[in-house]
């Protein structure tokens, strides 16, 4: 993992702290960075890479909140200090709804917790700051660029995602801070919106209001005390008004029902999907994970109407260990 002092922000890009009300480098000193080590065998090694690093907020006594992908199927994690200590952690819990995961350090981080404010108060251009690990020379003055839903290639979405611009260069599991000092989003992604000159780089943050109701059984058995969703281990994309199936996880319940790439969707049961959105919601509402999904796909010229046995996404997944 790169040092933290390899590489900083543009300073006319940091935030400056006579513009906050709260003590900002207190405020940042919240956020760590995060290492995550994944065994060559793990389902999630191919597509996510056995090495991730990132950054996580402290919300609460040694528990660390950030972006799941960083620590799924974990069996090793290192929290990184602004102070250049590093501190083993676990990797507790991962939502799959959500997106976002826990960390329970397993020593002393010397960190403030942050408080959770409310995403749903947040406004279209509000000022936020966007922490890194790091400090501020890893952080970023930024606004609310949108609120708006989301749907992403692996079977997720969230009804409003926040979005912020300019975009944070290591986006993963940075802290969306408002201007009262609390935490209202994680980041997730880099995703750009417009078209030629006029393109702009976002962030897509997950908002901390879907964190409030299940953080009680993240911390207490690692998942939310809910039904599972079912879940086809497909990759999908939206094409001219139409699902196309980009890839499949391998030995996923798409990849049994011999589901190909560039197979296109039309419909989940005898409701038609043009969106990714439409297409996972139909999902959704079938019931839960090991239901039968119908769909009836356009594939190599032929209209065909085949059952996909769902799954839950946790099976296929390594427990991570607690050393």
């Amino acid at each position: 993992m790169p040092s933290i002092a390899e590489w900083s922000l543009p300073l006319a890009m940091q935030p400056r702290p006579e513009e906050y009300s709260f003590e900002l480098e207190r405020t940042l000193s919240a956020i760590v960075g995060v290492h995550a080590l994944i065994p060559d065998d793990a389902f999630t090694a191919e597509p996510l890479g056995t090495e991730r690093a990132g950054n996580g907020v402290v919300i609460d006594d040694g528990l660390v909140l950030t972006i799941g992908y960083l620590i799924t199927e974990a069996q090793t994690v290192w929290l990184h200090r602004g102070d250049g200590g590093v501190v083993e952690g676990h990797a507790l819990a991962y939502d799959h709804e959500t997106g976002l995961g826990l960390i329970q350090a397993l020593g002393h981080l010397g960190a403030p917790a942050l408080p959770l404010g409310s995403s749903a108060v947040s406004s279209v251009g509000q000022q936020v700051v966007i922490g890194g690990a790091g400090g501020r020379s890893h952080s970023l003055a930024a606004r609310i660029a949108a609120k708006e839903p989301f749907a992403g290639y692996w079977e997720y979405a969230l009804d409003e995602a926040i979005f912020t611009a300019p975009a944070h260069p290591n986006w993963g599991g940075t802290g969306v801070i408002s201007a009262n000092g609390d935490l209202i989003g994680i980041g997730s992604l880099q995703l750009e919106r417009g078209e030629g000159n006029l393109t702009e780089h976002l962030n897509m943050c997950v908002p901390i209001d879907l964190l409030k109701p299940i953080l009680p059984d993240l911390t207490r058995f690692g998942r939310a005390n809910r039904p599972p969703r079912p879940w086809l281990g497909v990759y999908a994309t939206e094409m001219d008004d139409q699902v196309v199936i980009a890839g499949v996880a391998s030995k996923g319940p798409a990849a049994q029902a011999q589901l190909k790439t560039g197979d296109v969707v039309l419909a989940v049961g005898d409701a038609r999907v043009n969106s990714l959105a439409e297409f996972y919601g139909h999902i959704w509402a079938r019931g839960t994970a090991g239901v039968g999904v119908p769909l009836t796909l356009h594939s190599k010229g032929v209209t065909i109407d085949i059952v996909v046995k769902s799954s839950e996404r946790a099976k296929f997944l390594l427990t991570p260990r607690l050393h």
